[in-house]
């Protein structure tokens, strides 16, 4: 490790497996790899090949693409290891699948060693709780805007109360 990237902040990122969770957090790894970040971005090599060509060659040296390898199945071979083009009664396979790699989770903390590790809301195991094993700050970083997850808030922690927008109310209770 040169002398430059040893004073680097390095940030282990977890988007969930969907094009619209990489796009913003490859977003904001751009953005922190020009601020003296080292990006770690992980995900299933299905989703990092879609993504890899939308990262320039400077932003290469700050953003390194970490595969991590779902456990394939006959109902999910790895090319089905995104939600894009996912038939729907898949999702819960994909899912399962999801949370059989958080173990595996751990041993990518050791060996990365990140500052910092940032997940997507997402996630079966918030890998908060491997991090804190290691001491490493974990953030939840919210795709949603302000409006959804108020929304949800509201919706899901207060179930009683009138929802002051009855336009925008759900008909499912």
């Amino acid at each position: 490790m040169d002398s430059k990237q040893s004073n680097t902040t390095k940030v282990l990122m977890l988007p969930w497996l969907a094009q619209g969770h990489i796009t913003p957090f490859l977003e904001l790894a751009k953005k922190l790899s020009t601020k003296d970040f080292h990006i770690y971005l992980c995900s299933t090599p299905i989703i990092l090949t879609s993504i890899q060509n939308r990262i320039s060659k400077t932003q290469s040296l700050s953003i390194e693409l970490v595969p991590f390898h779902l456990p394939p199945t006959p109902e999910l071979p790895p090319h089905r290891h995104t939600t894009n083009g996912l038939p729907p009664h898949l999702l819960r396979a994909l899912i399962d699948a999801f949370e059989m790699e958080s173990p595996s989770f751990s041993n990518t903390l050791q060996t990365l060693s990140p500052d910092l590790v940032i997940y997507d809301v997402f996630r079966p195991r918030p890998p908060s709780t491997d991090a804190s094993e290691y001491k490493i700050p974990a953030v939840e970083f919210m795709i949603s805007g302000a409006a959804v997850v108020s929304f949800a808030y509201h919706k899901f922690t207060k179930p009683d109360v009138e929802f002051p927008f009855p336009e925008l109310q759900l008909n499912s209770k």
